[in-house]
C-alpha cells in the first residue's frame, strides 16, 4: 500500500467515538484492530525507510570523519513528514479498508 500518498491527519485530529466503533460495537475490538494496523504500517514504512537510508549509506572504519550525506537527512525529513501509522490506520478504518474476522466465528 502507498503510504505517501495517505490522506490520513499529519496533525491531531478528534474523531467521533460511534463512528470509530460503529463496525465492531466495542470500542476496544475497535482499538485493538487499530493497533494491529498501526504496527503493520509502521513496520512495512520503517523496512522501507531503511532499505532507503541503505542506498546512500558509507562504510568507514574511521571514527574521525564524520560524514552528513544530505539525500539519508532528506529521505529522513521526507518519512518524518508523513501521516503516523495510527492516524493511517484510523483513516483506513473509517474508509472500510481494513479486513478483520473474530478466530470464533471463523471456526463454525
Amino acid at each position: 500500500m502507498d503510504y505517501k500518498n495517505s490522506k490520513a491527519a499529519t496533525t491531531t485530529v478528534t474523531y467521533d467515538k460511534n463512528k470509530i466503533e460503529a463496525p465492531t460495537g466495542n470500542i476496544y475490538e475497535t482499538i485493538t484492530i487499530l493497533a494491529k494496523r498501526a504496527e503493520q504500517i509502521n513496520s512495512d514504512l520503517r523496512s522501507e525507510l531503511i532499505e532507503k537510508l541503505e542506498e546512500f549509506a558509507t562504510y568507514t572504519d574511521s571514527l574521525d570523519e564524520v560524514f552528513e550525506n544530505k539525500e539519508q537527512i532528506e529521505v529522513s525529513k521526507f518519512y518524518e513528514k508523513l501521516p503516523k501509522a495510527t492516524a493511517i490506520a484510523i483513516e483506513e478504518w473509517l474508509e472500510d479498508k481494513i479486513y478483520y474476522r473474530k478466530p470464533e466465528e471463523t471456526q463454525e
